[in-house]
This record gives structure tokens, C-alpha cells and sequence, in this order.
């Protein structure tokens, strides 16, 4: 079935320069399996390939059930010349949120 990522996860967000950086963390450890299927760095690409410029990669943090993606020419050159309403990154991890993913009965418990 298909779920919005929220169901499973919480994200929080920054930046550093024209780069955003999104930590999705599970709800609770058994989903963690799930984000590390659904939540690639291709994906969050393709979701945002309207506003990410450069590549996007993930990295695992198996001990905190939680992905984090470094999203690189992200912020329209960063805080203080992009002219974008959003020019610090914090809404990229609400906006991924909205991911629609694929899950099964069982996996959600």
C-alpha cells in the first residue's frame, strides 16, 4: 500500500551555504528497514528536481534508526544571496514528508 512518509518518519533540516541537509528518522526502529528500501538518494533527487541543482547523498545512521541527506546546490547559492522565501533549507524536510512510499500490512505493524 502506499503511506505518506510522516506515517513512518520525522524530519529535521538546515543548512550550511547553498547546501540543505534532511535527517529522516524512524517513528520507531522496525520502520527503519522500510526507509532504507523507500527513501534513496535518487528518489529525494527526483522529489525535489525542481530545487536541487547537485547531487544528493544519503547516509545511514543505523544506530539512530535514521537517514541523512546532504542536498548540494540546494539553496540558490544559501541564505545570503538567494532570493528564495525558504533560502535556509528548513522547509525540505516538512516538504519530504509528503513522499508517498510503498509498504505492507506487516511492516507497519
Amino acid at each position: 500500500m502506499k503511506i505518506t512518509l510522516e506515517r513512518i518518519a520525522h524530519t529535521r533540516s538546515g543548512d550550511k551555504g547553498d547546501l540543505s541537509n534532511i535527517g529522516v528518522i524512524a517513528r520507531d526502529p522496525r520502520y527503519y528497514p522500510v526507509l532504507l528500501r523507500e527513501v534513496t538518494a535518487e528518489r529525494v533527487k527526483h522529489y525535489f528536481s525542481d530545487l536541487v541543482h547537485g547531487p544528493v547523498t544519503r547516509y545511514e545512521l543505523p544506530n539512530v534508526a535514521a537517514l541523512n541527506f546532504v542536498l548540494e546546490e540546494a539553496l540558490d547559492g544559501g541564505g545570503t544571496v538567494s532570493l528564495r522565501l525558504d533560502a535556509q533549507g528548513k522547509i525540505f524536510g516538512s516538504q519530504l514528508l509528503g513522499l508517498e512510499i510503498e509498504v505492507t500490512e506487516d511492516e507497519l505493524g
